[in-house]
């Protein structure tokens, strides 16, 4: 079930226990707001947009649209249309004319806190509700592929989780990357490793130390259930570890054809394969036919190819994983040229290292940042009741 034919365009999600040794910094420090309102700042951290925003679902999408004004036109809808071209001439396919099938089909299993959200983002930012829409929802269109990792394979028996997202570098997507903080009322804080406008996720982890990446296979089509972007929001939203994950995973109807990789604080992890139909679970170091054979404490969900070189690589450098390695384990072949974004998670501390495209390289081959979950929410708190105490 693992190896249906994948698209060429991959994710690649590592889960590993391994032992770290970087220096946590004071985010305190490193963090720098450059705009604010009243549910939501704009922050640079040492380069790297912070987009942190709290409240109601209107209250988020409007900080949100606000704060992002400049970015979410030209992801949607001037990427829109460049990928609806691209898309229009390769299959044959109105782009738009599609775009509005998988909106109305996947609607009515989208939460409605969702829409509204979306709908607030549109307006505060000056784009039409449509245009909003589709930015949110486009993903149903296309599918990429993954892998993951624990345990002894590391050195200090703290949990890792790699994802590696190889997805439409070429229309510079890149440029309107943020890190997105969500603090919703009365649901988990969560970060998203994401995109000027977009409030679904394909890279996430939340404040329990529940961490997610997803991997497309095929099911094109299929598009009668809640999109996999905002299920992906909605497990980070509700659930607390691996196993609330499923449950809600088991639950809920489902898009195409996906593959995911989950890892939590508690150190459970484990792959799994869903369509509309079904669901099947790949529980660390347990062996698949079709895939390399994987170490103990260790999930592998990827391509054949990149597969073998990652399987060949991890086993190479056994016992011995840290962040800094990880970086290297995952370059070329493991990356394609069409790599967009890089996350290492750390569950067990809320870590996050990071890494984007660049215009002409892949984000493998960039520099990494780190961000921790925590210190972000605490340095927001702390500022946001500043401004308001501040005559």
């Amino acid at each position: 079930m693992y190896t249906k034919r994948l698209q060429h365009h991959w994710v690649l999600t590592l889960t590993l226990t391994l032992t770290l040794a970087l220096p946590l910094l004071s985010l305190a420090q490193d963090l720098r707001v450059i705009a604010r309102n009243e549910h939501g700042m704009l922050c640079l951290l040492g380069g790297k947009r912070v987009l942190i925003v709290n409240g109601t679902a209107e209250q988020m999408g409007g900080a949100h649209g606000k704060l992002m004004a400049n970015m979410v036109p030209q992801v949607s809808p001037r990427t829109m249309c460049l990928v609806g071209a691209v898309y229009s001439i390769s299959k044959g396919d109105w782009f738009f004319a599609r775009m509005d099938e998988i909106i109305r089909r996947a609607m009515p299993h989208t939460p409605e806190r969702f829409v509204q959200e979306c709908l607030a983002m549109g307006r505060a930012a000056g784009i039409s509700d449509r245009d909003a829409l589709c930015a949110n929802f486009f993903p149903e269109l296309f599918h990429c592929s993954g892998a993951a990792m624990r345990n002894q394979a590391t050195s200090d028996g703290q949990i890792l989780h790699v994802r590696v997202l190889d997805y439409m570098a070429d229309v510079n997507l890149q440029k309107y990357t943020a890190v997105q903080i969500f603090i919703p009322e009365g649901r988990n804080a969560w970060m998203s490793l994401g995109y000027a406008g977009f409030l679904g996720t394909v890279t996430a982890m939340n404040e329990h130390g529940l961490a997610m990446g997803e991997v497309g296979g095929e099911g094109e089509g299929k598009w009668d259930g809640m999109p996999m972007t905002f299920l992906m929001r909605d497990i980070m939203e509700r659930a607390k570890t691996v196993r609330d994950a499923l449950a809600i995973l088991e639950k809920t109807p489902r898009t195409c054809e996906y593959y995911y990789v989950l890892s939590d604080a508690s150190k459970d992890m484990i792959g799994v394969y869903a369509t509309p139909e079904k669901l099947e679970v790949l529980e660390a170091g347990q062996q698949h036919p079709k895939l390399p054979p994987v170490p103990a404490d260790t999930v592998l969900i990827s391509a054949p190819d990149r597969a073998q070189t990652l399987a060949q690589r991890i086993n190479e450098n056994y016992g011995k994983i840290t962040p800094e390695m990880l970086m290297t384990i995952i370059k070329r072949p493991v990356a394609m040229k069409s790599n967009l974004h890089n996350a290492i998670f750390r569950p067990e501390t809320l870590d996050m290292w990071f890494a984007d495209a660049g215009r002409k390289n892949p984000a493998c081959d960039s520099a990494y940042t780190r961000i921790n979950l925590r210190e972000a929410i605490d340095f927001f708190h702390q500022n946001q009741q500043r401004a308001t105490t501040t005559p």
